[in-house]
């Protein structure tokens, strides 16, 4: 399987969709200039904010709205990375990336960098700017959501709101829906979906193994699509059950994708993955275990992520 042919392909469809809704209903004519130059109320985390109805300098600082905003055709002004050696994420397309200017770290904006920018919308989460809300809304109004969990689709509303892109928002979900209905049926339909479990499992350098549970922007992707999943994860309180090498069998499911952050060593994937554990995990056993991108599947979030999750989902579990 080529993840990159497909992830160029999603990326080509999205374009081609967002080209297809740039006009809001009017069919086609151009926004007026009062609905431009007004201004309009969002319901966020922190309450009701004021933001102009089409911002034109928008800084995100973190993945699901930089995520969004690609998605709905807008280029913001600013983004964070999401950690000291990380660029933007690599899965969105380079051409929609390209000249926005990092402001720091994910968990460490810099709050001068971003009022140099001269933003008139920033876009971040509740989790992580919460304690900054006050000196980022003396800078523009801020728009927080809260957590990028199961929550995304209703975050990603949010942000359609605060850009003033409801209409092509609109055309965004549709698509998704779509997109996954087709997959469902690539899978071999409702029923052979709803017996075929899958377990999502990262390796994270310095840390326990992850098996990803129903609550994280993947796993409801994958509820999306009607994949069934294994009993481990009912055992899910936060995001994830975590396990160490000697207990990897806990990942046994049909079908397992795995992905690494960090140093593979240091991340245990040998250790995990030669043992008589992980030998006699099914999805091993039938060579159904599919190594992907750490940066789209465990921590892409937003539509044009889960349009490119889709299309290795229905490339990898077709029949």
């Amino acid at each position: 399987m080529n993840h990159t042919r497909l992830a160029l392909g999603a990326a080509l469809a999205l374009a081609l969709t967002l080209s297809a809704c740039s006009s809001d209903d009017d069919g086609g004519a151009a926004k007026p200039a009062a609905k431009a130059s007004g201004s309009h109320t969002v319901g966020t985390a922190m309450g009701d904010v004021k933001v102009k109805n089409v911002p034109e300098r928008v800084v995100v600082l973190n993945t699901a709205g930089l995520d969004s905003a690609i998605t709905l055709g807008v280029r913001p002004v600013g983004a964070t990375r999401a950690g000291t050696d990380q660029a933007l994420p690599a899965y969105l397309p380079a051409a929609k990336t390209k000249g926005i200017a990092e402001v720091g770290e994910r968990d460490s904006p810099d709050l001068k960098k971003i009022a140099g920018l001269k933003p008139d919308l920033i876009i971040g989460d509740k989790a992580h700017d919460a304690g900054r809300y006050k000196q980022l809304g003396a800078i523009a109004p801020t728009v927080l959501t809260g957590a990028a969990d199961d929550a995304w689709k209703r975050n990603f509303l949010v942000h359609a709101d605060a850009l003033g892109e409801k209409a092509r928002a609109r055309q965004v979900v549709a698509e998704y829906k779509s997109h996954v209905a087709a997959v469902t049926k690539a899978v071999g339909g409702a029923g052979a979906a709803a017996r075929t479990e899958v377990n999502v499992v990262r390796f994270v350098a310095g840390s326990d193994i992850r098996i990803y549970g129903r609550r994280t922007p993947t796993g409801t992707i994958l509820s999306d699509v009607g994949l069934g999943r294994p009993a481990i994860t009912n055992q899910v309180r936060g995001l994830s059950y975590d396990v160490g090498p000697e207990q990897i069998g806990k990942a046994d499911a049909d079908a397992i994708f795995t992905s690494t952050y960090g140093n593979p060593g240091l991340a245990k994937v040998a250790e995990a993955t030669t043992s008589g554990q992980w030998r006699g995990i099914r999805a091993v056993r039938d060579s159904r275990v599919y190594n992907v991108d750490d940066g789209l599947w465990a921590e892409g979030v937003g539509y044009t992520a889960a349009g490119q999750i889709l299309s290795e989902l229905e490339s990898d579990l077709a029949r």
